[in-house]
């Protein structure tokens, strides 16, 4: 494990136009990187991106911003055309994206738990497919939310806790996969946090829960776990 500084890399944040997407954005950009937000609201995105500090320590910070949903596999050739024109370098990816779903399986939709699997596990692989080659040039990195309910199955969160440990195979394959390229990955375990995600549901009602974790906190330890190089940043660390 070694350190890694992120002043003067440049980093795309995958759902940047959510609650813990914006801020992640604002805490790589204060640790001196360049940022590309990736969203579905354009709106949004264009505003994060221009209260975005503009100077580092190692000279002006280029930010960015490219609208798209990770349903679509074209996503990617489309986000490594915009960083080829723009910054013209990829160092990192924070996978910040995600969507939930409540209730039995028995009660849920199949386009629901299509659309679980296709949000939370096929477009980041989309995407990772066509953007590693740009990680591999840099020896970047790869963070990506898993969650806690990865690895504490949940009743009545069935598809969405399959969706979520899904993504965590993927990262510890890739992890062995892309260690010899030097690219990083780390599987971020975040429990619960007040992003009003569980009152966007695609499907049923959220059970009742404990008051979540702060977002900015969690943005916070995210980083810190990026530049600590850990594989997995488990539930326990952001208590």
């Amino acid at each position: 494990m070694s350190h890694r500084s992120l002043s003067g890399s440049h980093v795309v944040v995958l759902g940047a136009s959510g609650v813990l997407g914006g801020y992640l954005a604002r805490v790589l950009a204060g640790r001196g990187a360049g940022v590309t937000g990736v969203g579905r609201d354009g709106q949004r995105l264009g505003a994060l991106v221009d209260s975005l500090p503009t100077d580092g320590p190692d000279g002006p910070l280029r930010h960015g911003w490219l609208g798209g949903d990770l349903t679509d596999a074209g996503l990617g050739d489309r986000l490594v055309e915009h960083l080829r024109s723009g910054p013209g370098r990829l160092d990192g990816i924070v996978n910040a994206a995600g969507v939930v779903a409540f209730g039995s399986l028995v009660d849920t939709p199949d386009e629901v738990v299509e659309e679980l699997f296709l949000t939370n596990v096929v477009g980041p692989l989309w995407l990772l497919r066509r953007t590693l080659p740009l990680l591999v040039d840099s020896r970047g990195f790869v963070a990506q939310i898993s969650g806690v309910v990865a690895d504490r199955p949940t009743a009545g969160m069935a598809a969405y806790g399959a969706s979520k440990a899904a993504l965590a195979a993927a990262d510890r394959a890739l992890g062995l996969e892309l260690r010899r390229s030097g690219v990083a990955v780390v599987d971020l375990r975040v429990p619960h946090t007040e992003t009003g995600l569980v009152g966007r549901a695609l499907a049923g009602a959220a059970p009742r829960l404990p008051q979540g974790l702060d977002p900015a906190a969690v943005a916070e330890r995210i980083v810190a776990g990026i530049e600590e190089g850990t594989p997995v940043v488990p539930a326990e660390a952001f208590a």
